[in-house]
Order: structure tokens, then sequence, then C-alpha cells
């Protein structure tokens, strides 16, 4: 009964995820998660009620990575339910160690606390350790709510934590009910002292992002592959929207392709450039496509000049395991298993680091694909840029959650560091994303089609774009060592 329910509670938990956002049944699903935490006996059983509840969420929340494995289905299908059982019973692990030290070091109230330290100190070393993996985060339930404005102070790790701190002391609401409803009284008094946003200064810069929409199955086939080419040059070219016909609407100070949108190697690509150039005229463009130097393989941005040539390249530095390369490679490759988008066994290289580009509308930090995911990628550089922009192929997500919770995390990425965000998806969703996280334009996932939205003028720099994630770890760490000293001593032992 208690592993039903313990699985039952993660599952329930992950449906505040997009794309469903129901956030009605967080104080269920979190309540429930503590009232079953102080069941336990000893750590064991914490860590395995710990474990089992990571698994529900991320079974259901994660449940879009089974959708790559059906593009070549013939070839990889059989590998999609272990990639889903591995990666959630993976990242359960985590939760499993968080509840089970909360279990062996304290009971009541205490073990709550440290629960909350330990959950929360759980889900850093998910977004830091082993390359990372921060998707499903508790910060991203939170996007289409006014506690969206705290990310530029707190970032979605202190969202994480404010979330615990909130609806966990729920477990105690029979035996002590005004310390279980009292966060919920702050959390009610917080949002309505929220102040309204102010209004958003625009510039009179116009970027046109471009969706051609190319499903993944088709995308490089020799007699399709050219098609999609042919269709993001068409809505280059001509007005983006239909209230935009009129011949006296200016061109685009900027138009951007998403990721690998050329379908060749940028060594062999100097004649399709200049084609495309002299298709789309002398407006800037940025777009993906593939490079090989040496015997290395990078996903890349490059930037096109008024003449067609590559006046700016990025290489793509936090590379997705499975997806873009394989560990041991080599020695994986013996045994048939490449990574998806692998141009060889090892798959792709990673680039030099977290860099900026001038665009000629202003500096931007270039992301491709799911590097928006990581906070701490995006607060790496040195000087900071005038706005994000993000290249990607969510096709590779599928139809169902993946596409939806990838937008999302691009609009946390905005929000804490007060900058728009400029994304350019194959499939969808692409959007003009304002420094707020608020998406002003966007084209519906799985269209074609594209859209001139003006640019929004940067925010001042913000408290999370100097901190980091500093403040809310430190804060972690000292609420675990009041846990412990209201624990006193170890009261249950494994």
């Amino acid at each position: 009964m208690a592993t039903l329910l313990s699985f039952g509670l993660g599952a329930l938990l992950s449906v505040s995820l997009a794309p469903m956002h129901i956030l009605l049944s967080l104080p269920v699903a979190a309540g429930g998660i503590g009232m079953i935490a102080l069941w336990a006996r000893t750590a064991l059983q914490g860590a395995v009620i710990g474990w089992l509840i990571g698994l529900g969420y991320f079974s259901f929340g994660l449940s879009w990575i089974v959708e790559p494995f059906q593009i070549d289905a013939e070839r990889y299908a059989w590998m999609a339910p272990f990639a889903l059982v591995f990666l959630a019973a993976g990242l359960a692990l985590f939760w499993g160690l968080a509840f089970g030290l909360a279990a062996r070091w304290s009971r009541g109230g205490p073990r709550l606390l440290l629960l909350i330290a330990f959950w929360s100190l759980a889900e850093f070393g998910r977004a830091y350790l082993l390359t990372g993996f921060p998707w499903a985060g508790f910060g991203q339930f939170w996007i289409e709510t006014p506690a969206a404005q705290l990310l530029p102070l707190v970032g979605a790790q202190g969202l994480s934590l404010l979330t615990l701190v909130v609806l966990l002391p729920l477990a105690l609401v029979r035996r002590r009910p005004l310390l279980a409803i009292a966060p919920l009284l702050l959390v009610a008094l917080g949002g309505y002292a929220l102040s309204p946003l102010p209004a958003l200064e625009m510039t009179d810069t116009r970027v046109r992002l471009v969706q051609p929409n190319a499903p993944q199955a088709e995308k490089w086939l020799a007699e399709r592959r050219w098609d999609f080419v042919r269709r993001a040059i068409e809505l280059s070219e001509t007005p983006a929207s239909p209230d935009q016909s009129s011949p006296e609407q200016p061109a685009p100070d900027l138009i951007i392709w998403p990721e690998t949108t050329v379908p060749q190697l940028l060594n062999n690509a100097e004649d399709t450039l200049s084609a495309i150039r002299s298709r789309i005229g002398p407006v800037p463009l940025l777009l993906g496509i593939q490079r090989r130097e040496e015997e290395r393989y990078y996903n890349s941005a490059i930037l096109l000049d008024a003449a067609g040539g590559v006046s700016q390249t990025y290489d793509k530095t936090h590379l997705g395991p499975v997806g873009e390369y394989v560990p041991f490679g080599d020695l994986m490759a013996r045994f048939g298993i490449y990574g998806f988008a692998a141009q060889s066994g090892a798959g792709y290289s990673a680039g030099s680091g977290p860099g900026l580009m001038d665009l000629g509308i202003g500096l931007a930090m270039p992301l491709i694909c799911y590097e928006a995911v990581f906070a701490q990628d995006v607060n790496a550089v040195p000087v900071r840029p005038d706005m994000l922009v993000q290249i990607t192929n969510d096709a590779w997500f599928g139809t169902r959650s993946g596409p939806y919770q990838h937008l999302v995390q691009a609009r946390l990425r905005a929000a804490e560091q007060g900058l728009p965000m400029l994304r350019a998806a194959n499939t969808g969703i692409t959007a003009m994303i304002d420094p707020y996280g608020r998406m002003r334009e966007s084209i519906p996932r799985g269209q074609a089609g594209a859209v001139d939205a003006a640019l929004p003028k940067p925010l001042p720099a913000t408290l999370y774009s100097r901190t980091g994630d500093w403040p809310v770890f430190l804060l972690t760490l000292i609420l675990a060592l009041l846990g412990a000293k209201l624990a006193q001593r170890p009261v249950l032992r494994s």
C-alpha cells in the first residue's frame, strides 16, 4: 500500500508541470508526501519512500523521453522503455537519499524541516552533478503565476525551495494547524503585496523568427531535406503575417532560423549559403548548422554577413548525453549504440564555453537546444549581454509535454536574467520572450510560419544574475543545520 501511495503521490505532483499546470494538485501531493515521509521508521524506509515518489514523478513528468526513440523506430524503439525507467530511477536516487537522511536524523516537525533542506540539496545535485539535468524542477510550476516575479531575485532553485517550505508543512495540518497554515497565509499576503510589473520599454528593432516545421523523421531525408530549407527561405523573404503585407513594411533587422536548419556541413555549404543570401537580401541571418574541424564535429550557430560569408560562429558547449554524444562512444559503437544526432562514434565535440555574439542589434548570448535549461551556464558569461538567443530543434522532444516543458525553462532563464529571449524552434514553440518571462509573440507547435517581433529592452541586471544560486544554496545549508539542531540527537536508526 505504501509503495503504491508513494509512487502515486509522485505522479500526482508531476501534473503541475507543463503543459497541464494543474497547480491544485500541489497541496494534495505535497501534504501527502509529507505525511508518508513522517511514517518512515528507519532511514531505509525513508529512502525507499523518497525513491518511489521520485520514480512516480519522473516517470510521468519525463514521459516525453520515449519519443526520440520512435523517430528511427527500427533501430532505437527497443531502447525507449529502458531509457525512461533508467532515467527516472536514476534521478529518483537523489530524492531517496534526501528522504533517507531526513528519516535517519529526526522525526515530527524537525524531520520535515530536514526534508525541506535535504530535498532542496538533492535538486541542486540533480542540476549540477554529472553534467546536470534540472528538467522538471519545482520552480517550473510557477511560470504562469505571480510567483514568477521572484525569479530575478532567487532563480528557479529559490522557487523550488519556497515550494517545499510552503507546502510540506501541510502534513502537520491535523496536529498543528497553525504551523501548517502559516506558510500558505504568508504566500497569500506576498501575492497580494506583489506590485504590478512596470511597463516594458521596447526598442525599434524587429526580429523575424522562422519556424520551418520539419518533422525529425523527414528532416534529413535526401528527397525532403531541401524542401524545408526552401520553406525557411520563403518565410524569410515574405511578410511574416497578413497585417504586415504592406509594401512599406520595413525589412527586419535580423532573421533567426532554428538549430541545424541547413542539412549539410558548414565545410561544404558555401554555395548553399550564397544562394540563401541572394534570396533573402542583406539582412543578417543567424542559423544553425553542423561543422567539422579536423576529426571533430560541432553543433553550431553562425551569423551570415551581407555577402553570405560567415562572420561569427558559436559551437554548442553543453552537449546532451545519448542525444549528441555517448560516453565511451567508440566502445559503445561496437555494440551498435550511437548518439541520435552523432556524426561519428563519440558524437559531437563540445565548444570552448559560453560566449557572446554581436548580432548587429546588440550583444547576444547564443544557446543551442537544451543549453537554455542550465541557469548556471547562462550566468557564466563575464559580460552581461543585451539578449539571449535560443535556436533549437524541438522535433526531438515529440509532440506531448517535451516541447512545452522546454519552453518553460527558456522563459525561466529570461526572467532570471531580466533579458529578452529570442527563440527559434524548428517545430515550435517559436517565441519572443520578454525580460519578465512572458511570451509576446509566438508560433504554435507544429505549424510552419514566421513572426516579426519587436525586441524589448533589457532590464537592469538582476540580483540573481549577480549571485547565481549561491544565496539559496547557503540558505538551504542553514535550514539543514537548524533542522539538525531541533532534532537534537538521532532517534531513528536503520
